[in-house]
């Protein structure tokens, strides 16, 4: 019982050293009173670096597309900087990981794609070309 005492006058002690701590420090008004709006804010300083100022050379035409507003009529189904050409044919990757995965598995699958280096390799052998 007497080191519930103890605990207790130490927590108490501690406690009123905080209120009095918290009493001395200076109060500052309130976020939406008037006395904080009444005073000017403290101007922010200039950042001093080289993306400060505006690029010397004009905007990229394909940088002002992205950034334009579309209206419904003036957007095409794909937008400037999309290219069908360039898309990624996934039909290979996904043919590659099936036999990666399945060789792990210890299965031999043979797999080919249009324009693999196997299709040489075999018109090379059917007509006697050794290397």
């Amino acid at each position: 019982m007497s080191d519930l005492i103890a605990l207790a006058a130490i927590g108490l002690g501690s406690l009123l050293v905080l209120v009095a701590a918290r009493a001395m420090t200076p109060r500052r008004p309130g976020r939406h009173t008037a006395a904080f709006l009444a005073e000017p804010p403290a101007p922010e300083p200039a950042p001093v670096d080289p993306w400060s100022r505006p690029w010397s050379t004009p905007t990229p035409e394909h940088v002002e597309a992205r950034h334009t507003p579309q209206r419904g009529e003036d957007v095409g189904l794909v937008r400037p900087y999309v290219l069908a050409d360039d898309t990624l044919d996934l039909g290979i990757i996904c043919e590659r990981r099936r036999a990666a995965v399945l060789a792990t598995l210890g299965v031999d699958w043979p797999y080919g794609y249009v324009g693999d280096q196997f299709e040489t390799f075999a018109a090379l052998t059917a007509a006697g070309v050794t290397a």
